[in-house]
């Protein structure tokens, strides 16, 4: 008597499931990623945006990882690294739900999520169009942030809806969007970057693109470091604008866009100073980025 077959079971394959998820669960997991990314390496991104303010007093002037990690905590106190972050847990997540949404929806309208095939120009432009929704939702948390790190801002802002009104009040809306332009010049190839790099080393290191943490985690932060380094001059005229109401320099307060921000950078400082801040770039952005893909890989 003939034995009855089997049901095949049918192989999901890992990479294919973002098209059947539903915007909420892609939008979870972009979520989950983005607040786990910026508040773990936060700290040096403090460091980062003190290294990068134009023409400092000399009481205000840091040079290097350890000695402002070390002159903030003995000089302010060491929660002081993380003044700052509530403005980051707050925007982060909507923005990176945005951001993955995004990314997942143009990746697979372009074909990207199909097996078996390598698709770069897919993940760059998906990459492109996540980054100008999420920014446009992320910036003014980004500049409230900002305005937070700075030295002595204790003494102006007491909490980041103090923060909030303060740059409101005093310079208006427009103070909030200042730096839009200058932040998708940078984000915008700096995403792009990342995710072309970050699907070409994952596809070469898990050919299969079948659930692997050490490759997710290789992959963002080899890609994350790539594009951080490349973009930093967009990130210091970033840094100029969205902080620039703090200056007591005419001339500074005055910079309204970033070409305006480049030339008086150049002028101040040289070449050089396109690159300050780097550094602490790169190493907040190496395991930020590794980080924000073995989230996003390990919740969706």
């Amino acid at each position: 008597m003939a034995q009855p077959t089997a049901e095949p079971v049918e192989d999901y394959d890992y990479e294919a499931l973002p098209p059947n998820f539903s915007l909420v669960q892609n939008m979870a997991a972009g979520a989950f990623a983005g607040i786990a990314e910026h508040t773990v390496m936060y700290p040096i991104d403090a460091i980062k945006t003190r290294m990068q303010i134009i023409n400092p007093s000399a009481g205000t002037v840091y040079k290097g990882m350890i000695q402002s990690t070390m002159r903030i905590a003995s000089g302010e106190g060491f929660m002081n690294l993380w003044r700052g972050m509530s403005s980051v847990v707050v925007g982060a997540g909507p923005a990176h739900a945005v951001y993955f949404a995004t990314y997942e929806a143009v990746k697979h309208l372009m074909g990207g999520n199909k097996t078996g095939t390598h698709h770069p120009l897919a993940a760059a432009t998906s990459g492109a169009c996540a980054t100008i929704a999420s920014d446009a939702l992320m910036n003014p948390f980004d500049v409230i942030k900002q305005r937070m790190q700075i030295q002595n801002s204790s003494k102006m802002y007491r909490s980041m809806t103090d923060c909030a009104r303060y740059v409101y009040r005093t310079e208006g809306l427009s103070a909030f969007y200042i730096s839009y332009p200058t932040t998708l010049s940078m984000t915008v190839p700096f995403t792009a970057l990342q995710f072309l790099a970050y699907e070409s080393i994952s596809t070469a290191m898990n050919p299969d693109k079948s659930y692997d943490p050490f490759t997710h985690c290789t992959a963002g932060a080899v890609a994350g470091g790539f594009a951080a380094a490349l973009t930093t001059p967009m990130d210091v005229i970033k840094t100029m604008l969205q902080t620039r109401g703090t200056a007591t320099d005419p001339e500074l307060r005055s910079v309204n866009g970033f070409v305006a921000g480049c030339k008086l950078l150049y002028q101040r400082e040289g070449l050089r100073g396109f690159f300050k801040g780097v550094r602490p770039r790169v190493v907040t952005t190496m395991p930020s980025t590794a980080i924000c893909w073995t989230a996003y890989e390990a919740s969706k």
